[in-house]
């Protein structure tokens, strides 16, 4: 795709109002794909101003306009998914198959599930002698990530303009050009101006004078949990609502009853899927220690046959914190048995797929997010000891557990304290809330739960007679 060198501001591209561009490069070949201005407060406000001028008329639409504009938005995804796939691919570097697959796939079910949401959802409801008005909540900040950078800008800009928002988006600077092709897409689909915008930068510039803005009054951000605290803190000193999907740090529970191998096997997959740059990946597997060392076998196997087939991590400095997290796992005592910090290729920022054994739940690579291909695989004794390790990090957004049956896994799952907890490997579901516990977050996204986020409500009180 061309680039285009404006902002999409008021329904059309527009100039910068600064020179700096930010230049994207493909981390597969270290090549340069493209560029994009760097928005500065100035390209925030005017996008602000135009996101709030088509507030009212766009609010004032029937639910059915909006699921109309949102299906026409999902039919368009679908029309342009083999462009929009290559480009997820020249500047994430996934392998084509998982970013047609997953990168593209995923965000068209939610696309579409929102289309149906926005035409079905209760916007009034009667309680006793009043009426609840369910009201869109304004003009709504979103700032996305680069790991799912279509999937995650649909999971935000979907139930805003399903609740009758309207909204600025600040894409990742790693992947902008796939946030210009949503761009187009909202455009084609004939959504009114002003109601979506696109303000490409860099975050510490574009991104916090969107945070900041006093026109903005909703952010929903998703990233790490370190930007997420600055943006809570901005938000919060405005009384500002925000929404935060932010890190994790993962248990997959095996429990001694379960099916090892598939266990295991699923959970390598899970950790290396997306080169393991995923927020809700399993990155702590947790093994009785009957099983453990059978285990370790099997993780070791299963990550041997990625080699570099999952693709690099996203830039250089990526490349540089997993491979250092990797350096102090070995520091601490953990032991490799499967990868390490070399990298397999001399072009391009790849990571060898890694797995530690012998690791202690308060080490660094079992507390922290790597975000990258690092699986740990830790010991427990029973049961009580298995749901503290898992318990035991400042995160809480998803998880696994595996048992010989459902009801099993499920009694165990209902006492970790995280947002979402596959069971026997259970698939993703679009419609299920997805968020987090503890510091992995505020709020929720997808599906009702994520539609409500975008809403307030309003009490009228009538007499009873």
């Amino acid at each position: 795709m061309k680039a285009h060198d404006g902002m999409y501001i008021d329904g059309a591209w527009r100039p910068a109002a600064g020179p700096d561009v930010i230049v994207v490069v493909n981390p597969l070949d270290e090549q340069v794909v493209g560029q994009v201005p760097a928005g500065t407060a100035v390209d925030v406000d005017a996008a602000v101003r135009a996101a709030r001028a088509a507030f009212p008329s766009w609010a004032a639409t029937s639910p059915a306009e909006r699921a109309a504009r949102l299906r026409a938005l999902r039919d368009v995804l679908v029309a342009r998914k083999d462009e929009i796939a290559e480009t997820v691919t020249a500047e994430l570097g996934a392998p084509l198959p998982f970013s047609q697959s997953v990168h593209v796939g995923m965000p068209i079910l939610v696309a579409g599930s929102y289309a149906e949401l926005a035409a079905t959802h209760v916007f009034e409801e009667r309680i006793g002698n009043s009426v609840v008005h369910q009201e869109p909540i304004g003009v709504v900040g979103a700032i996305t990530p680069w790991n799912y950078p279509l999937h995650q800008i649909v999971a935000k800009v979907a139930p805003a303009l399903a609740a009758g928002c309207t909204v600025v988006l600040k894409p990742a600077e790693d992947t902008p050009l796939t946030a210009q092709i949503f761009a187009e897409a909202v455009h084609e689909a004939g959504v009114p101006a002003g109601v979506f915008n696109l303000v490409t930068g860099r975050g510490p510039v574009a991104g916090q004078a969107l945070a900041a803005h006093e026109g903005v009054d909703l952010v929903s951000f998703t990233g790490s949990t370190a930007v997420g605290r600055q943006i809570g803190a901005t938000a919060g000193a405005a009384v500002k609502k925000v929404a935060l999907e932010l890190g994790g740090k993962s248990a997959n529970v095996i429990l001694p009853s379960a099916d090892l191998a598939r266990a295991v096997n699923v959970g390598v997959a899970n950790v290396m899927s997306n080169s393991g740059q995923t927020c809700s990946a399993w990155t702590r597997m947790l093994v009785h220690r009957e099983q453990y060392e059978e285990a370790l076998e099997l993780a070791a196997a299963a990550a041997a046959k990625y080699g570099d087939r999952i693709g690099p991590v996203v830039n250089a400095r990526q490349q540089e914190r997993v491979r250092s997290y990797i350096h102090k796992g070995i520091e601490e005592g953990a032991r490799l048995i499967a990868g390490g910090p070399g990298s397999p290729r001399e072009r391009g920022f790849f990571v060898r797929p890694t797995v530690f054994a012998d690791v202690a739940p308060e080490m660094t690579i079992a507390q922290e997010e790597i975000f990258g291909p690092v699986l740990c695989v830790l010991r427990y004794e029973d049961e009580e000891d298995a749901l503290r390790i898992a318990n035991g990090t400042v995160y809480g957004l998803a998880g696994a557990v595996w048992a010989g049956d459902d009801a099993e896994a499920a009694a165990f799952a209902r006492r970790l304290e995280t947002g979402q907890v596959d069971i026997n490997g259970g698939r993703f579901n679009p419609l299920a809330p997805f968020g987090g516990y503890k510091q992995s977050g505020v709020g929720r996204e997808l599906g009702a739960h994520g539609l409500a986020e975008y809403l307030q409500t309003k009490s009228l009180q009538f007499q009873e007679r």
